[in-house]
């Protein structure tokens, strides 16, 4: 059975002992659960790639947020100020990254930074091309994409 599945399963037990169902009270089953697998996973040793998936998501998570909150400050500074500071560009990305789940999530987050727009994907599945607000060095783009997002994207999906 899936690890994940167990781990909400024991979630949900958590829920049904101790009658509230919500938000809060999902989150410190799944936690409490999260716990208990931890405690047993010498006995399971397959618990141990679970663990470190669940830290790359939430750090994926973490990340993108810090990105999302630091990207929209230009942005907000070139909506806020007379006349247009941006430059927009179209830009052809190389990617590493190789599954179709991997390749959609990097041009999810992408789409949802400010600034930043995924428009397509080649057909050798290697270019990923976007349009940037902000276009002035494509270079710093393409390494910012390569070096963060990717990186994130695929040890989060390993």
């Amino acid at each position: 059975m899936n690890l994940f599945a167990i781990n909400m399963v024991l979630a949900f037990a958590w829920v049904a002992l101790t009658g509230s169902l919500t938000l809060g009270g999902l989150l410190t089953g799944f936690l409490v659960g999260l716990a208990a697998m931890w405690l047993v996973r010498p006995l399971f040793p397959e618990t141990g790639h679970y663990f470190m998936r669940l830290y790359y998501w939430a750090r994926l998570i973490v990340m993108f947020v810090y990105e999302l909150v630091v990207s929209s400050l230009p942005v907000v500074a070139d909506v806020f100020t007379p006349g247009q500071a941006s430059n927009p560009a179209l830009i052809a990305v190389p990617i590493t990254v190789t599954t179709d789940l991997q390749i959609t999530l990097l041009a999810n987050f992408i789409s949802l930074t400010p600034g930043t727009l995924s428009l397509d994907v080649s057909e050798d599945r290697k270019t990923l091309y976007i349009h940037a607000m902000f276009g002035e060095d494509p270079d710093a783009i393409r390494a910012q994409i390569r070096d963060r997002f990717e990186v994130w994207v695929r040890e989060a999906t390993e």
